[in-house]
């Protein structure tokens, strides 16, 4: 089987991490869990040269320079320059346009967090061989409680080395998360793929032509400047955006899973970097990074880039300091922060 290449997607405002994250400098790029970015792990645990080749980059133009800084020295990475913000179908479409047709694509978001990296290549080899069969393979991440705030996915018959997927299903409420959670059937849609690349144009092109027809013609039409690929925008700016899942994974007879039980989150908002946190907790549960005192609390987090932060005798609160701005919110209000009017000037 050929390598496996990743392909690692930047996008997203940053405002549900609001305010250590922000338009200019977004999630993937902050060292929000241990001491290198999101982006940097991403990259890091696709690095092993006997599993994986150089990385395929896809991105805005806005973050090149954040990109650029962050990427090893030496390491080959490719980066794809999106024309416009047109979701993952057509970001993933032009990764696998400027990939050989049996090149074998790994998709990973690069704002996600995976505390146990050997499952995560386990999974990753796992899925490739599927990949290599011609099956469109989703990860399907165990799940650890009834979230409403994921998609699910239902694993049908078992094939070698995973299964079918049965369907997808948006995300349930919070009575039908935890029927999910106890049938045992049913995993979290962690938004990890692999396929063939000319797999993935092949139904592409099945299921939205108008698409792919968009995405060939951007490439053909680009420009390359070093490492650097450039689209061409007038084709890819005509394009109707969607989801991988809407586009192609929901679509085909394809779609394949294999289950992945590797302590992923996708720090979606503060409660969930928390819990991604929890080995910097103490007795009662408390996380402090820069300057704190907690005085009788129990489950509060405090991350301040500068000024001191006391807090007496509270629970479940998290505050947050950075450049000026200050966020104080519970875990059940966190996943709120992102309709804040504040953070969507910035």
């Amino acid at each position: 089987m050929n390598s496996i290449t990743p392909v690692i997607l930047c996008g997203g405002s940053g405002t549900r991490l609001w305010p250590r994250s922000r338009k200019a400098a977004p999630k993937p790029f902050l060292p929000l869990v241990g001491d290198v970015s999101l982006f940097q792990a991403a990259l890091a645990r696709t690095s092993d040269p006997a599993h994986f080749a150089a990385p395929l980059i896809v991105a805005g133009s806005m973050h090149l320079d954040l990109i650029e800084a962050q990427l090893p020295q030496g390491g080959g990475a490719r980066l794809v320059v999106e024309p416009a913000a047109k979701n993952t179908a057509p970001a993933i479409a032009l990764a696998a346009q400027l990939l050989p047709e049996d090149a074998i694509m790994l998709v990973c978001p690069s704002d996600h967090h995976i505390a146990d990296e050997a499952a995560f290549v386990a999974a990753a080899l796992q899925a490739a061989s599927l990949a290599a069969e011609g099956w469109l393979v989703a990860f399907g991440i165990a799940p650890t409680r009834p979230e409403t705030g994921y998609g699910y996915i239902r694993q049908g018959e078992a094939l070698a080395g995973g299964y079918r997927i049965e369907r997808f299903v948006e995300k349930p409420d919070l009575e039908r998360a935890q029927a999910y959670l106890a049938e045992g059937t049913y995993c979290w849609n962690g938004g990890i793929f692999a396929f063939r690349a000319g797999t993935y144009l092949e139904e592409l092109a099945r299921h939205r032509p108008d698409m792919a027809a968009a995405v060939r013609e951007a490439v053909k039409q680009g420009s390359s400047d070093g490492a650097r690929f450039h689209p061409a925008e007038v084709p890819f700016a005509a394009i109707a955006g969607d989801s991988v899942d809407y586009a192609v994974m929901e679509l085909t007879d394809r779609a394949a899973m294999v289950g992945a039980d590797m302590g992923w989150s996708d720090i979606g908002n503060w409660q969930s970097l928390r819990e991604a946190r929890a080995d910097e907790a103490d007795e009662a549960g408390n996380i402090a990074r820069g300057p704190a005192e907690l005085l009788d609390c129990r489950d509060v987090m405090v991350d301040s880039d500068g000024p001191r932060v006391s807090v007496v005798g509270l629970d479940d609160v998290i505050v947050v300091i950075d450049r000026g701005e200050v966020l104080v919110t519970s875990s059940r209000g966190a996943a709120n922060v992102g309709k804040l009017k504040g953070p969507s000037a910035q």
